[in-house]
C-alpha cells in the first residue's frame, strides 16, 4: 500500500512533463502544417541528386 504514495507523485511528474512537451510542440508550430513535412522529404532527395549531378559534371 505504501508504494502508492511513491507511484502517484511519479505519475503526476510524468503527466506534467508530457503536458509541458505538448505545449512546447504547439508553441514551436510543429502542428501548423503537417503535410509540408511529409513532402519536404521528397524535395530533399531531388535537391541532393541535383547537387550530386552538378558536382560530378
Amino acid at each position: 500500500m505504501s508504494i502508492i504514495f511513491v507511484l502517484i507523485p511519479i505519475a503526476l511528474i510524468f503527466v506534467c512533463v508530457g503536458i509541458g512537451i505538448f505545449f512546447w510542440a504547439v508553441k514551436s508550430e510543429q502542428f501548423e502544417d503537417l503535410d509540408r513535412q511529409g513532402i519536404n522529404i521528397l524535395f530533399d532527395d531531388k535537391n541532393k541528386t541535383k547537387q550530386d549531378n552538378d558536382s560530378t559534371d
